[in-house]
């Protein structure tokens, strides 16, 4: 079976997608760039709201057994409802909602845990974390960046370049060969300057993000994929969030 083409580095948003949903014809309702971004915005509330428990619950009495339990469950279950909504893209204004309250309680269990030990990091973590988003996308509106098919292709690989690299590292370090992790977990200037990059590979990812969306809307997707648009961005956002997460702490190492 070949491989879905893709236009993002994002797993979720591939030709496929957008190909087997039906066309709407002139003057239905179709999909847009600007609702997916409203839509994603409403998963980010419903993210935060997810988070606030274990982050409450743990800062307030360092209960592990709160993040190993949110850990559990969040990780689990949201890796589960995306497998779901990848692959029935039609679910996704079902799923998106359970899919972003399942993400914010392992995000607001490995927030705490940064949080304890880096106070503040998590608050500067998700300020950063919208104010990347707000300049890729008026970058993207005005053009400044365009996902040209060489743009595409750079960020594409880096995407890849980067999944392979952590792969590498799990698989090794189940054998007790820490060297990868150490170098991304290194407080040191090669371990932040890998973890810059990275956070900027998540960052392009975000303008393919909204090329791919918008390529959608172009084709007639129906209103509906609006939803599957919300939670591919927020997949990235995720993905942002974290390594923004990972940078800041290795910089307050230094301090």
């Amino acid at each position: 079976m070949p491989l879905p083409v893709t236009r993002s580095g994002n797993p979720s948003l591939n030709e496929r997608v957008f190909a087997s949903q039906p066309r709407m014809g002139f003057g239905a309702e179709r999909m847009t760039l600007q609702g997916s971004i409203n839509k994603a915005f409403l998963l980010l509330v419903v993210l935060l709201a997810g988070a606030f428990w274990p982050w409450s619950q743990y800062l307030t009495t360092g209960d592990a057994s709160v993040v190993q339990g949110s850990l559990l469950v969040g990780g689990l279950g949201g890796f589960v409802l995306a497998l779901i909504i990848s692959f029935k893209a039609n679910l996704a204004p079902y799923l998106a909602v359970p899919y972003a309250a399942l993400e914010g309680l392992a995000l607001g269990a490995i927030s705490a845990l940064f949080e304890r030990r880096y106070p503040g990091i998590a608050i500067q973590a998700v300020g950063v974390t919208f104010a990347v988003f707000a300049v890729m996308l008026l970058a993207y509106r005005l053009n400044i960046i365009r996902a040209t098919q060489q743009f595409r292709a750079i960020v594409i690989g880096a995407t890849m370049g980067v999944a392979l690299l952590y792969l590498v590292s799990m698989l090794l370090s189940l054998f007790h060969v820490d060297g990868v992790t150490s170098m991304l977990n290194s407080s040191s200037p090669l371990g932040i300057g890998i973890s810059v990059i990275i956070a900027g590979i998540a960052a392009f990812n975000l303008i393919l993000d909204f090329d791919f969306i918008e390529s959608g809307a172009s084709q007639g997707a129906p209103r509906y994929m609006e939803w599957y648009g919300a939670f591919s961005l927020m997949v990235t956002l995720v993905w942002l969030y974290m390594e923004i997460l990972r940078l800041l702490a290795k910089t307050r190492r230094n301090d």
